[in-house]
C-alpha cells in the first residue's frame, strides 16, 4: 500500500465517527457568500487530520497553531461539508476595512493607493511609453471576463535577446492579495526612473533581461468592479483557484479536477516559452519564504541554494522591518512547502520541474489586503531584497554552447553530473545558445549533450562562494551516429530515447506489446499509439512536423506494465 492511500485511510478512520454521526453542517453566512462571490472563506480545527488530505478536498491557505484557514468553491465546499467538522465562516479580507481600499485625492505615483483597472492598464502602457529605450509591455492572455494579463521587459537593450538571464516577479494570481500588486508596480517605478542615476540599477539592467507580471489574476482583484479591489476574490472568474491548476510534478495534468484555466494557459505557454532562470511568485496571507517543493515530501536537488537564496531575503526584510516581520508562520521566515502544507498544481513546482525555472513563493504580508497607505511602510521593508533576489541570476555558471563547424547556438541540455534529479537540469536558450546554471559554492561536473552531436563533460568547475560567477564557451562537434546519444531515463526501465527533426527515437531491448502517449505541458495529447507488436530494439516514433516549441511528456507501456516516463524539449 503506497504513502497516500495510507494517509487516505487514516483521515476516513479519524473522522468516521463524525461521518456517522453528524449531518453536513453549513451556515446561511457561507451559503450567501457562495452565492454571491463564488467562494467562502473558513476556518476549523485541523484534529489531527494529514494536510496532504485536506488539500485534495479544499484550497488551503495557511496552518496556523493547527487552525486550518480555507477557501472553497461550491463543490468543493459541499466536499468539506460531508466530512461534518465543525467551521467558522469568515469574513473576505476584501470586505474589511473597506474605506481603506478606496481611492483617495492624490497621486498614484505616491504609491497609498490601489489603482482602478483602468489606471493600472494605463500606468502599464506609461512605462513602455514613457521609457521606450528600456520597456516594453506584452499581453501574455486575457482572462475569463476579457481583461488583460500584461509583463513588462526590462532591459538595457530591451527591444534585443541578449545572452543574458532572464529574470521574472509575478504577483497576486490570489486575487484578494495584493501586497505584491503594489511591490511589483513600484519596482518598475524604481528601476526605469533610477537607470541614469543608480549605478545598481544600471547594472540589474544591463545584465539580466527582467521580466515583471504584477498582476496575474485581475478577474479577482477586481471581482467587485473594475474602480477598485474592494470586494476582490481569491479564485479566478470561474471560482477556480489558480495556484491549484497547473500541472503538476507528482499528481499529473488536472490535480484540481478543473480544466485549464484561460489566466493558467496562457502562465504556461509564458512560463515554457522563455527560459526564466530565477522567479518569485507574490502572495499574502502569510510571512515567509516558501521554497519547492510543495507537491514533495523529498527534497529538490538545489534545496540548500533555494534555502541559502531564501534567508537572504528573510534576513533582509527583517533588517529594515523589525525581527517580528517575516515571522508568523516560523520564527526566522523560511520554509519548505510542503513542510508547511502541500500544494497540488502550483506554479512555483510547474515552474521548477517542468519549464527548468527556480521559482520561490514569497508570502509578503499576513493581511492578505493592507490598508493602502500602509504600502509605502511595504516597499521600504521589501526593496532591498527585491534587487538582491533579482542579482542571484547573475551568480553560478553561465555560458554559450555552439556548433564547432558552424559556430550556431544550440539549444544543448545541461545536467550536473551525480546532482541533477526531478527534471532540476536546464537548456540552453535558443537564439544565443546560452546558459545560466544557480548553484552552491562547489566543484561540478557539467555534461553538455545535444541530438546530433557528440557530449561533452566539463570538469572540477568550481564556484568558491555565493556571489562567484564563472562563464565558459562550449563547442559540441556534430557526432556519428544517434543511438550513441540518447538520453538515459530517470527510470532506468529502457535503456533511452531521443528526440530529433520530428522524430523520437526509443530504445527498448526486449519484445512485446507497446503503448506510447506524448502530452504538451499544458496535457494536450500530441501522439498515442496503441498495442504496437514491437521486436525489440528501437522504436522510432514520426511527430508532427508542426510541433510547437515547449517541453514534451510521456510513458510508455509494455505488455501492459508501466516501463518509464519520456521528458524532451521541442525548439
Amino acid at each position: 500500500m503506497n504513502n497516500f492511500f495510507k494517509k487516505v485511510i487514516t483521515g476516513i478512520l479519524l473522522l468516521l465517527p463524525l461521518l456517522i454521526a453528524a449531518q453536513p453542517l453549513s451556515d446561511s453566512k457561507a451559503d450567501r457568500y457562495l452565492s454571491e462571490r463564488g467562494e467562502v472563506y473558513f476556518r476549523f480545527a485541523r484534529q489531527g487530520i494529514d494536510p496532504e488530505y485536506l488539500t485534495r478536498i479544499i484550497s488551503l491557505d495557511n496552518i496556523k497553531n493547527d487552525t486550518v484557514y480555507a477557501y472553497a468553491n461550491r463543490k468543493e465546499f459541499d466536499h468539506f461539508l460531508k466530512l461534518g467538522i465543525s467551521f467558522e465562516t469568515l469574513t473576505p479580507p476584501s470586505l474589511v476595512n473597506l474605506s481603506s481600499f478606496l481611492k483617495k485625492s492624490g497621486s498614484l505615483k505616491d504609491w497609498d493607493v490601489y489603482p482602478s483597472y483602468t489606471e493600472y492598464v494605463t500606468l502599464m502602457n506609461d512605462f513602455a511609453t514613457n521609457y521606450p529605450a528600456l520597456c516594453q509591455i506584452h499581453e501574455i492572455g486575457i482572462t475569463v471576463e476579457g481583461r488583460k494579463l500584461l509583463a513588462v521587459k526590462l532591459s538595457d537593450n530591451v527591444a534585443q535577446k541578449e545572452a543574458e538571464p532572464e529574470f521574472f516577479f509575478t504577483s497576486s494570481m490570489h486575487g484578494n492579495e495584493v501586497t505584491g500588486y503594489m511591490l511589483t508596480l513600484r519596482l518598475i517605478d524604481y528601476l526605469l526612473s533610477n537607470y541614469e542615476t543608480d549605478e545598481n540599477v544600471r547594472q540589474l539592467l544591463d545584465t539580466i533581461e527582467i521580466w515583471i507580471n504584477p498582476l496575474a489574476n485581475p478577474d479577482g482583484t477586481y471581482f467587485g468592479s473594475n474602480s477598485s479591489v474592494t470586494g476582490a476574490t481569491r479564485f479566478n472568474a470561474n471560482g477556480v483557484d489558480l495556484n491549484r491548476n497547473f500541472r503538476d510534478p507528482g499528481q499529473g495534468a488536472h490535480p484540481d479536477g478543473n480544466p485549464w484555466q484561460p489566466e493558467t494557459e496562457a502562465m504556461m505557454d509564458f512560463m515554457t516559452g522563455h527560459h526564466f532562470v530565477l522567479s518569485a511568485n507574490y502572495h499574502g496571507g502569510a510571512e515567509v519564504m516558501n521554497y519547492p517543493w510543495d507537491t514533495w515530501s523529498r527534497s529538490h536537488p538545489d534545496e540548500d541554494w533555494f534555502i541559502h537564496i531564501s534567508y537572504q531575503y528573510a534576513d533582509t526584510v527583517k533588517k529594515y522591518a523589525g525581527s517580528t516581520y517575516f515571522s508568523d508562520v516560523v520564527p526566522d521566515g523560511v520554509t519548505n512547502g510542503y513542510d508547511w502544507y502541500p500544494v497540488f498544481g502550483g506554479r512555483q513546482d510547474f515552474t521548477t520541474y517542468f519549464a527548468h525555472g527556480r521559482e520561490i513563493t514569497i508570502e509578503v504580508s499576513s493581511n492578505m489586503m493592507p490598508p493602502a497607505n500602509t504600502m509605502p511602510d511595504y516597499w521600504e521593508y521589501n526593496r532591498q531584497a527585491m534587487l538582491q533576489y533579482i542579482r542571484q541570476c547573475t551568480y553560478g555558471i553561465h555560458g554559450i554552447v555552439r556548433d564547432s563547424v558552424t559556430g550556431m547556438p544550440i539549444t544543448a541540455r545541461i545536467e550536473i553530473l551525480s546532482h541533477d534529479a526531478d527534471s532540476s537540469h536546464i537548456y540552453a536558450e535558443a537564439v544565443n545558445g546560452d546558459f545560466h546554471r544557480l548553484l552552491n559554492p562547489g566543484s561540478y561536473s557539467l555534461k553538455v549533450s545535444y541530438p546530433g552531436y557528440k557530449q561533452k563533460i566539463l570538469e572540477s568547475i568550481t564556484l568558491p562562494d555565493f556571489t562567484s560567477s564563472l562563464w565558459t564557451e562550449v563547442e559540441l562537434a556534430p557526432g556519428r551516429d544517434i543511438p550513441s546519444l540518447l538520453y538515459e531515463t530517470e527510470q532506468d526501465r529502457f535503456t533511452s530515447f531521443l528526440y530529433a527533426e520530428n522524430k523520437l527515437w526509443i530504445n527498448i531491448p526486449d519484445e512485446g506489446s507497446l503503448d506510447v502517449v506524448l502530452y504538451s505541458a499544458k496535457g494536450q495529447m500530441v501522439y498515442k499509439t496503441k498495442n504496437v507488436n514491437h521486436t525489440g530494439g528501437f522504436m522510432i516514433v514520426d511527430l508532427d512536423e508542426n510541433l510547437t516549441p515547449g517541453m514534451y511528456f510521456g510513458r510508455v507501456i509494455r505488455n501492459g506494465k508501466y516501463l518509464g516516463e519520456i521528458r524532451f524539449s521541442c525548439k
